[in-house]
Parts: structure tokens; sequence; C-alpha cells
């Protein structure tokens, strides 16, 4: 054991898809074999395309899924050894915030039964000034005002429908929340408020983050440590400075140039075609297909996630090479 707050070795995922009566299933790789470390107090950020296997891994972490192989071990407790009684106090331990604020939200339930509602399945208080007064403290730490409380979801916007899922998992007192795309069904306008207010809250609490995002630019923002994940596997992991400013990897490098023609910047190529499906890998690198540097032993030799310095790993046979602006990608 490390002391960090989440420990995860060798996390190994994969769903069986498909088959019948004449046929056996096939099986879907969607985690493969990811190691890391998450202190307490510090953003861990997960950045990939769709279907790169970060849901997975977050649902793993939040034990909706069991790994079929490796360990995780969440405040120094082995999650696959949990008794029902140790698994109940763990929902408070860890909360998850969803993408959709809407579809997250029970339409016929007012806000403040929302936010209560976590507090009286854990029975946090008793009397119902308590949790009355708890669901004002915790709008007020949201920034939204308390009459909030008697609203119905379809009656705030979106930036504030995400508000409430964020007091919602607050209310039991987590040490970690699991961002899944938290800012991504927002308006721009709103993004950056809600990212703020999630920094603001996170200093104020002391709490520990799992981002999950589609965006660098999002993960750039909130993180101290970044993995950039492509079909289940870490390409590169490292802290921020060393993934924004010293990329290695010709995915991640894909991923900062998508960010920067979403800025307006020219580009003159991107990573080229779609991911490929976790049903049918391809043999070698996972990303050389689409890579514009692959060489043959690309397409035949995994390269393994190796270290280039104490705190930056690189899963490319030609990391010591491939920096921002030494190639088209």
């Amino acid at each position: 054991m490390t002391g960090a707050l989440i420990e995860a070795r060798g996390l190994v995922k994969s769903f069986a898809v498909g088959g019948g009566l004449a046929r056996r299933p096939r099986r879907l790789q969607a985690v493969a074999g990811l190691s890391f470390d998450v202190q307490e107090g510090e953003t861990f950020g997960l950045v990939g395309e769709s279907g790169s296997g970060k849901t997975t891994l977050a649902r793993l972490i939040m034990g909706a899924e069991a790994p079929d192989e490796g360990s995780l071990h969440i405040a120094g407790q082995d999650c696959a050894r949990r008794s029902k009684a140790q698994d109940f106090a763990f929902r408070r331990l860890l909360q998850p915030v969803l993408q959709d604020p809407y579809g997250s939200l029970n339409p016929r339930m007012r806000i403040g039964a929302i936010i209560e509602e976590p507090m009286r399945i854990h029975r946090m208080f008793s009397g119902r000034a308590a949790y009355q007064w708890r669901v004002a403290e915790l709008l007020a730490m949201v920034a939204l005002p308390a009459d909030a409380a008697r609203k119905y979801p379809h009656e705030l916007s979106g930036g504030q429908r995400q508000r409430v899922a964020i007091a919602r998992a607050l209310s039991v007192d987590p040490r970690i929340a699991i961002l899944d795309e938290p800012v991504s069904a927002l308006d721009v306008s709103i993004q950056a408020q809600v990212l703020n207010l999630l920094k603001d809250l996170q200093r104020k609490l002391k709490l520990t983050y799992v981002l999950i995002s589609h965006d660098l630019a999002v993960v750039g923002y909130m993180s101290a440590k970044i993995g950039v994940i492509y079909l289940g596997q870490f390409m590169e992991i490292g802290d921020r400075a060393s993934i924004l400013a010293d990329a290695r990897h010709p995915y991640t490098l894909a991923l900062l140039a998508a960010g920067s023609a979403r800025r307006g910047a020219a580009i003159d190529d991107l990573a080229a075609g779609e991911m490929p499906s976790p049903l049918d890998p391809p043999s070698g690198c996972p990303f050389h297909p689409r890579c514009p540097l692959a060489t043959e032993r690309c397409a035949n030799e995994k390269p393994l996630l190796r270290g280039i310095s104490a705190i930056h790993q690189v899963a490319c046979h030609y990391a010591e090479t491939t920096r921002k602006g030494t190639a088209r990608v």
C-alpha cells in the first residue's frame, strides 16, 4: 500500500457481447490492466474519446462493477473484501456527479427532497428541522437561493440543476467525488462557473476528485494528475505540466490539437479515422492504425507504459523523440 486514498493495480474488466444458441459471446475488454494512485485532496483527470473505457473505470471505482482482475483499495480498504455493512458505509465515502443534470434528478421530486434523500437513507439526522437546515446550507454552498428547495428540476436552468446534483453528492459528506463529464451538457458560458465552483468546494471541503472528460482543456484546468486512456489502456499518465506542456504520445498530441482547433487555431491534421472496436483491437500499439508516426514496429510490438521521468509515463516506442511541434497530429 502506498498511502494513497485510491490505489488501483492491474484493473481489468471485460463484458460478454452477442452470442446465442449457436455461437459463443465475444469479449469486449473495456479496461485493460490500469494502475494508478490518487492522493487525498487531488484531482485525477481521465481523458479520452467516447468508448475509451473512462466510464467503465469510474464504475469500478464506485463499486458498480467488479474487476475481472487486479486490485482496488480505497481509503485503505480492499474493495473486493467489503462486507454488506462496509459497502453501505462506502456509499457515503464516494459520490458521483453525472453528466446530464436533468436525467440524474427525479422530475417528480422537489429540489429539497432530492438533496435530502441521501441523508435520510444514511440516517444522518433526527427530526425534520435538522434536514431542512442542512438542505439550506447545501444550497447556499452551491450558490443557489433557499427557495430553490421548493422548486422542481424543470423550473431550473441546466447550470442550476448541475449545482443541485453537486449539492446532493455533498449531502452525505463524502471524501471522494466521481465527476463524469460534469460540464459537457452545459452551455460554454456556464461551464467555467461550475468548474470554478467545484474547485472552490474541493479546497474548502478537502475533497478528492476523479474527473472524466473527453475535453483535455477541462481536465487540464481541474487536475493535478492526468491519465490519457485509449481502448482501455493508458497511453500517457503524468502530472498536469508533463501532459499539457511536454506530451509525448501521438494520441495525447491529437487531443491537444483537437482542443486548439475548437478554440480556432489552424490544425493541419488530427488523428486519422475512428477508434477501432474494442471487440477487435489492433495488434501492437492500439493507436497505430490512426497514428501519423506509426512504423512496422508499432504494428507488431505493443509498447509498455514506461517512465520518462519520475512523474511521467508514456506507452510509445518513440516517446523520447515525439514532442509537440515535431509531428503533424
